[in-house]
Order: C-alpha cells, then sequence, then structure tokens
C-alpha cells in the first residue's frame, strides 16, 4: 500500500502522524510511506531520519495525497486540505467529527473513508489512540491552569500549592476518566485541594481508593457542579462521550458564580466543549476571558510538547495502520472490532452513530 505523511498545518501544530521507527515498520512490511518534506521537523526528526528509515521524500502535500491511498496524520484536515482527498482513500487520523459538520460533509460528498483514532474501541471500552493524548491533555491542563491563574494573565494570582500559612488552591475536575485522571495526579503533586466529580460510582470508588484523602469525590449532580465551580479557582473540563458532541455542563450564568480570575480549561474543546462559553483557541492566543473567568481552550493542547506527544501517539497508532495496511480496509473492517467501531465515514455514508446524532445526519451501518 502507499501511505502518505503530510505535515500538519493547524497553528502551532508540530506533531507528525509517523517516526522515523514507524515508517521503517511500515516499509519492512513491504508498504511505500511517501513523506513531506519537513513534516517531523516540529517534533525534532529530520527528512534523513526518514530516508535512512525507507520514506520516499515528497515535495508538498499535493503530492502525499495524489500518490497514497492511506493518509496517516495527527490532526483533522483543514478547509485548505479538503480539495487534495480523492475518493476511495482512506484518512487515518484524529478527527472529531461530532463538532465539525463542515468536514463531515467534505468527507461524505468526497466519499473519503475516514477512521478516527478516538472512536477506535476495545472490547473493554477503552479507546487505546486516545488514551495517551489524554494523558498528556490531563497532565498538561493543571500546568496550563497554574500558569494563567496568575494576575499578568488575569487570573486570581493563586499558587495552588500554597506556602506555609497560606490556602492552597482549589482545583474541580469534571470527569474522571483519563483526561481526569491524570489531571488529579498534577494538581495532588503540586499540593494543590482537589475535588473531582463523575457520574460513574464505580469510577469514584477506584480514584478514591488511588488517591484516598488526598482529594474529594463526588458524584456530578447539577447541585454538586455548581457547588464545586463556586469554590474553584481551576475548573478542568475532562468530559468525554466517545464520538459525541460534549454536554453543556458549565452554562454561562455559572459563570457569575465563579471567583473573579478563575480558571477554565476545557480539555473537551475537540468535541464542543463543556462550557456554553467555550471556543477553540490556539497556542498563541490560549486565552480569553468570560464574566471575569479565564478561558483556556486550546484544540491541540499536547501540541506543545510535540516530541512527547509524538512518540506516545504513534506507538498506539501504528499497529492499527499496520493491520489496515496488511490486510486492506475491507478485511481489516470484517477481522477486527477496534477498527470497526474507529470507522466514521465510509464511500459517501456517515458510519458512526455518535457523529451522526451529532450532526443530524442518516446513520448508515456497515454489512
Amino acid at each position: 500500500m502507499n501511505i502518505g505523511v503530510p505535515k500538519e498545518i493547524k497553528k502551532h501544530e508540530y506533531r507528525v502522524g509517523m517516526t522515523p521507527h514507524c515508517v521503517r515498520t511500515y516499509t519492512s512490511h513491504g508498504h511505500t510511506v511517501l513523506f513531506e518534506a519537513g513534516a517531523g521537523l516540529g517534533s525534532g526528526y529530520t527528512d534523513e531520519e526518514y530516508e535512512r528509515n525507507g520514506a520516499k521524500l515528497v515535495p508538498d502535500a499535493q503530492q502525499v495525497f495524489d500518490r497514497s491511498e492511506m493518509i496517516v496524520k495527527v490532526k483533522e484536515p483543514l478547509p485548505a486540505e479538503y480539495e487534495l482527498m480523492k475518493e476511495g482513500q482512506l484518512l487515518y487520523t484524529y478527527l472529531h467529527l461530532a463538532a465539525n459538520r463542515e468536514l463531515v460533509q467534505a468527507l461524505l460528498d468526497r466519499k473519503v473513508t475516514s477512521i478516527a483514532y478516538e472512536t477506535i474501541e476495545l472490547p473493554d471500552h477503552s479507546l487505546p489512540c486516545l488514551t495517551p493524548m489524554s494523558e498528556i491533555a490531563g497532565r498538561l491542563s493543571v500546568q496550563e491552569g497554574a500558569k494563567y491563574l496568575e494576575k499578568a494573565y488575569g487570573g486570581r494570582g493563586i499558587l495552588l500549592g500554597g506556602v506555609p500559612g497560606v490556602p492552597r488552591g482549589n482545583v474541580a475536575i469534571l470527569g474522571g476518566g483519563v483526561v481526569g485522571t491524570n489531571a488529579c495526579k498534577i494538581a495532588v503533586g503540586i499540593g494543590a485541594n482537589v475535588t473531582i466529580l463523575d457520574v460513574n460510582a464505580r469510577r469514584l470508588a477506584y480514584l478514591d481508593d488511588i488517591f484516598g484523602s488526598s482529594i474529594t469525590t463526588l458524584y456530578a449532580t447539577e447541585a454538586n457542579v455548581e457547588f464545586v465551580l463556586q469554590e474553584a479557582d481551576i475548573l478542568i473540563g475532562a468530559v468525554l462521550l466517545p464520538g459525541e458532541s460534549t454536554p453543556k455542563l458549565i452554562r454561562k450564568e455559572h459563570l457569575k458564580r465563579m471567583k473573579p480570575g478563575a480558571v477554565l480549561v476545557d480539555v473537551a474543546i475537540d468535541q464542543g466543549g463543556c462550557a456554553e462559553t467555550s471556543r477553540p483557541t490556539t497556542h498563541d492566543q490560549p486565552i480569553y476571558i468570560v464574566d471575569d473567568v479565564v478561558h483556556y481552550c486550546v484544540a491541540n493542547m499536547p501540541g506543545a510538547v510535540a516530541r512527547s506527544s509524538t512518540i506516545a501517539l504513534t506507538s498506539v497508532t501504528l499497529s492499527y495502520g499496520l493491520l489496515i495496511a496488511d490486510l486492506g480496509l475491507e478485511n481489516a473492517l470484517r477481522n477486527h472490532s477496534p477498527i470497526r467501531a474507529g470507522l466514521n465515514t465510509f464511500q459517501g455514508m456517515c458510519t458512526h452513530q455518535g457523529v451522526a446524532r451529532s450532526c443530524g445526519l442518516t446513520y448508515s451501518r456497515l454489512p
């Protein structure tokens, strides 16, 4: 199979779809990897490293798309890339289609087959290709929240860990999944007062066992959400419904109950965000303020630590991409349920129920 790796063009996106090691693995299986020159530089990989491992360098994205049967990326195609996609081509990347109706329509119109990293699902309902980026985003959420809590950025001027004789800061985390758990680790490590909310009693029991008296666990009822946001210096949105739009747990009127200068870090922004006032931001303009609450809603948080993120991401996406390339798409879909779960569009049809529901489309089940 001819497999293409274009350079990411999303603003301040420095990750890349393959490391040189990935290229060597694909080529050792008899596949051809067409790699856009310079695509790996943001993650610290030179063109020479890719060539040594068997990649064929091409000068631009147009040639990558023209000559490839499967495109391996990190982030969703932007409008400038829509015209590069062709009928029957396979797109393997993060897509987050529930919050991007325009991209869904482009994929359907061009009859592009898409497999989304974030909806590849194992029998135990874990999401192996989403997990490493969720881990990184969760850890970054506290780091970034602490930064923008500083007075110079419009924050309350609170040191999360405090010092002797000074109260610690309060961190509230909505969602106890991978993002929330990793945010919890960092917040506890810094020394903040941490409260984590979830709707799953078993998950709360697990978190209570792991962190013990270092945290407070609460059911995510509306009353509890309203209570913690009034006390929070940093509020982290870590809610996920796989493949679907994120529910708006934080309404605009809630902001008036929050402390002036508190920080909302909406990690769920890729799926639409869990606050009504959230909108995607970029690393060069990461924050904005609504009703005295600082909003941090960067849609590609792990891109800031591109080297670590690229290694973590490709370590898990490689095996599924290799299965598709080795078996061919139809055999991979027929024989591998996680890949089948990752299928979002196919021959002009929307094949993921959550995406179809969120975007108001007809859901088409594969035979």
